[in-house]
């Protein structure tokens, strides 16, 4: 890893992210499936977002297939030294795959994410400032 993204800011992104996961910055579409059992349900393309807020680098973006078909896309980042982070991998279940990868642009303007991020963002933004002193 890069010194311009070092393993304990990642580290320390991570768990902010993953504790900031919830219901209320799941996809819509993804929300039924979503559980505290499988947190990262729906949270790719916001999770990306923050990471990308971060670092930089590139937008990823794959084909989430079910039996060949495409039913969705599945979003993950590639850092500017080359390392390509996935945080929320783990919320595909054993018949979905993830095909393709492309590199795209960024997301700007209104879109059906925005609140979702806003919240995320937010949240991983509260939970990595230093605890207040007396």
């Amino acid at each position: 890893m890069s010194s311009s993204v070092g393993a304990t800011a990642l580290d320390e992104l991570t768990a902010a992210l993953r504790a900031s996961w919830g219901l209320d910055t799941c996809a819509p579409e993804d929300q039924p499936d979503w559980s505290t059992d499988n947190p990262a349900r729906g949270q790719c393309i916001t999770t990306a977002l923050v990471v990308h807020d971060a670092f930089g680098g590139e937008l990823v973006r794959g084909e989430v297939h079910v039996n060949g078909s495409q039913v969705d896309f599945h979003w993950w980042n590639l850092l500017p030294d080359g390392t390509e982070i996935d945080l929320t991998r783990e919320q595909f279940y054993a018949h979905e795959s993830i095909v393709e990868r492309v590199l795209v642009e960024r997301p700007w303007g209104p879109s059906r994410i925005d609140e979702e991020y806003a919240r995320l963002s937010a949240r991983v933004r509260q939970a990595s400032e230093p605890p207040a002193t007396s």
